[in-house]
């Protein structure tokens, strides 16, 4: 191979491994994200990962104890969803930067994103730099 074409393949494997190296150390932060969440009369505290997993629950005061079931259970679930919602939004702003254009991290993290949505239903598409070079 020539020096030029070694420096390239040098170089393109430097920017994978820094790439992976960036995308390591995002997985890393995204997993350690948690929202804290508390109720508007600060019955309940609630902390949730973006993935909706409970890592803590408190109650304070006397007030949660004078709420009927229902309205306690209610309580409880609004505050993690409020939490959730925090951790969504940190997670999103984390990930926005390297995900694809017209790709919408918050969507991504809840689920609602298909494949569908962004793949063409007649097969794979093909990436705009190999679509210039056949196009000259």
């Amino acid at each position: 191979m020539s020096d030029y074409t070694d420096r390239q393949l040098e170089q393109m494997l430097d920017d994978y491994q820094q790439r992976r190296h960036t995308l390591a150390d995002l997985h890393q932060r995204v997993q350690a994200i948690t929202g804290t969440a508390t109720s508007p009369r600060r019955e309940v505290t609630a902390t949730v990962t973006h993935t909706g997993a409970v890592v803590d629950i408190s109650f304070s005061g006397p007030g949660y104890r004078r709420l009927p079931p229902r309205e306690l259970s209610d309580l409880v679930l609004q505050t993690i969803v409020a939490a959730r919602e925090k951790a969504v939004a940190e997670a999103a702003t984390l990930m926005a930067p390297v995900l694809p254009q017209g790709i919408d991290a918050r969507q991504l993290l809840a689920g609602r994103l298909g494949f569908e949505d962004h793949a063409p239903s007649a097969g794979p598409r093909m990436s705009g730099i190999v679509r210039d070079q056949l196009e000259r």
